[in-house]
């Protein structure tokens, strides 16, 4: 471009070879603007329009902790929100496989894009990139939840931002029902084992009424009563023998007897303990309550998000007018090197 020995390119040189170059590079710029605008048009490229939902996901996870505390414990607030470790949760939920595949079957997806699952090579790897372009989860700065959908109907992105969002309430609830009920089982069978241990003293302090011993304290106190009753009116031998006798198997089987009666109320206190149990582990089974605070709900756009016509615009003539520029810098210096060649070839 500079017809001179100085290497350094300047101003003046640049501006000497736009200006030489002004005539094809103008026509360039008309043929991309219009190029590029007929090709963005809706007739070559579908609009797509966005919806989008944002939630805060709750920090409560069992609703029996948060309603019906143990005692000493404190209650969870069913009404926070905002927990760094919850976003988090929700993000893997929401990019888990398994809502995944529930939004496809709920939505029909592969219908909806026109995927072939017969004719196609690669049908569910052809639907995730659809997805994938499509669909986005992302966690905002202030800990909530965004999901945005695109779509070439409206009314179905905002039909599928909604959708996701509930899908990662019902997946959820399905996560913490599987393991409350795995809980109320174990609970359950606590409980029903200690029935039985329970069940077994009582069995064991009907055999000792048999024996005699039906209340260990009365009894003893009664007998003590009568002998000094027996004692003082002179009762026969055989009536103080009986009283002694009935103290002998007093004391013979009135250690097992407290012993029995100890471990009644020490196992019907931890019987007591697991009832309580189970009636939490049976609330969060049977129980549910929502695991989002929402935000903001979808709705079908009015305006289109995709293509963005005066940005691919841009971008192309911004494209375009490098590449000519280059070629045509390439052209002088191919130019300028062949002219040096024949003017050496010319000089004796």
């Amino acid at each position: 471009m500079n017809q001179t020995n100085n290497p350094t390119l300047t101003f003046e040189d640049l501006v000497a070879f736009f200006w030489r170059w002004r005539k094809k590079l103008i026509l360039l710029s008309i043929v991309i603007v219009v190029l590029s605008s007929v090709f963005s048009s809706p007739f070559f490229i579908k609009p797509k329009y966005k919806s989008t939902v944002i939630f805060y996901p709750t920090t409560t996870n069992s609703i029996s902790k948060a309603l019906l505390p143990e005692v000493g414990q404190k209650a969870a607030d069913v009404l926070e929100f905002g927990a760094e470790e919850e976003a988090e949760k929700a993000l893997q939920i929401l990019q888990s496989s398994k809502l995944r595949n529930k939004l496809i079957n709920q939505f029909n997806l592969m219908k909806h894009y026109k995927i072939n699952p017969k004719k196609d090579s690669y049908p569910m790897l052809k639907l995730e990139r659809k997805m994938e372009s499509n669909f986005n989860v992302s966690r905002t700065r202030y800990l909530s939840i965004r999901i945005d959908v695109m779509d070439e109907d409206p009314k179905k992105a905002a039909d599928f931002a909604t959708g996701m969002a509930n899908l990662y309430d019902t997946i959820k609830t399905e996560i913490h029902r599987e393991r409350a009920l795995e809980a109320l089982e174990i609970v359950g069978r606590a409980n029903m084992n200690k029935e039985m241990m329970i069940q077994g003293l009582h069995k064991q302090m009907q055999e000792l009424g048999q024996s005699g011993v039906t209340n260990y304290e009365e009894q003893s106190k009664a007998i003590q009563e009568a002998m000094i009753n027996a004692s003082r009116l002179g009762s026969s031998p055989q009536v103080l023998n009986d009283l002694i006798m009935q103290q002998e198997n007093l004391v013979k089987f009135g250690g097992l007897y407290l012993s029995i009666v100890d471990k009644i109320k020490l196992e019907e206190e931890k019987l007591s303990d697991i009832r309580a149990k189970y009636d939490r582990a049976k609330i969060d089974v049977e129980e549910n309550m929502t695991h989002k605070f929402m935000v903001s709900d979808a709705y079908p756009a009015e305006k289109k998000s995709y293509p963005v016509r005066w940005l691919i615009v841009v971008v192309s003539l911004f494209s375009g007018l490098t590449i000519a520029s280059f070629i045509f810098a390439l052209i002088e210096k191919l130019n300028k090197i062949k002219l040096e060649k024949e003017q050496a070839t010319v000089q004796p």
